[in-house]
């Protein structure tokens, strides 16, 4: 059974970092593509990584590009949102999924854990 769960929000400043956690329990990444999303308050949810599992290649929205990386530690099962240069739009929930089945679809999500950036 696969099971996600994202952890590490809070409060920074801007220019700040912070790095996002996802337990990712029964996650095969040799097989399942992992995503990180964002919902902001008042907007649609919108994915801002996609680690490929056929090369595990991380592609990137422009708006986090040279800022926020993704790592993983598939010995534990664990996938990170590595987010520097914080600005106040990046404030949203962020959510890990996982097993991309479409253009921005997943089957498995996560909980979200809330960043929230300060001007």
């Amino acid at each position: 059974e696969v099971q996600l769960q994202a952890c590490g929000g809070g409060l920074v400043q801007a220019g700040g970092s912070l790095r996002v956690s996802c337990a990712a329990s029964g996650v095969n990444f040799d097989a399942d593509s992992i995503g990180w999303f964002r919902q902001a308050p008042g907007k649609e949810r919108e994915e801002i990584s996609c680690t490929s599992y056929s090369d595990g290649v991380t592609r990137y929205k422009d708006s986090v590009k040279g800022r926020f990386t993704v790592s993983r530690d598939i010995a534990k099962s664990m996938v990170y949102l590595q987010m520097n240069n914080l600005k106040p739009e990046d404030t949203a929930v962020y959510y890990c999924a996982a097993q991309r089945s479409g253009p921005y679809e997943y089957i498995y999500w996560g909980q979200g854990t809330l960043v929230t950036v300060s001007s």
